[in-house]
């Protein structure tokens, strides 16, 4: 992977041969489905392409593949759900797709919600890289410490410390906006 991550194309056969095996497998037993698996395996492959600049030398490349897929799966499954609800039956007979409304929020409501996810991805996106990437491994991916800290090639304690400080920038955006005390 350091090889094709500095430019060298040819790496890439090796890099293959190396992973594809267990991230089929991977991906096979966490969709069930071999066509849906490929599918993903070939994004997966994508996504490291694209971002083989990002990869930090001496990493464990598995974990970092098996990251990506993983991402790649959830993102799947949020948008399958996004589907469902948007072009589904939602009669009352459909007890799998019908949800019970609790109280609708207000025009005020959703205003004051975006103008605080606009404010929480700024504050995210204005973080040092290492904080921004300890934050979306432990959050976003659902990633361990140790296993975080074996991507970023870092102690456990490192992530610790760079996860907090995120934390703490995240958790001022909703001091500002009265979200917490």
């Amino acid at each position: 992977m350091e090889r094709y991550s500095h430019g060298e194309d040819a790496a890439f056969a090796e890099l293959y041969d190396a992973i594809a095996p267990r991230l089929l497998g991977f991906l096979r037993k966490a969709t069930r489905d071999d066509f849906a698996a490929e599918d993903l395996m070939q994004q997966t492959l994508l996504q490291i392409h694209r971002a083989r600049g990002t990869f930090i030398p001496g990493a464990r490349v598995m974990p970092w593949a098996f990251a990506i897929a993983r991402r790649l799966i959830i993102d799947g499954a949020r948008r399958r759900r996004v589907e469902r609800r948007l072009f589904s039956d939602t009669s009352v007979d459909d007890a799998e797709t019908y949800e019970p409304v609790g109280e609708m929020p207000t025009a005020d409501d959703l205003v004051h919600a975006r103008r605080l996810e606009q404010r929480v991805r700024e504050r995210l996106d204005a973080l040092p890289e290492v904080q921004r990437t300890a934050y979306l491994l432990l959050q976003q991916e659902g990633l361990s410490l140790k296993g975080a800290a074996e991507i970023l090639g870092t102690s456990v304690s490192a992530v610790k410390l760079r996860a907090h400080r995120a934390y703490v920038a995240l958790r001022a955006v909703l001091r500002e906006t009265g979200e917490q005390s």
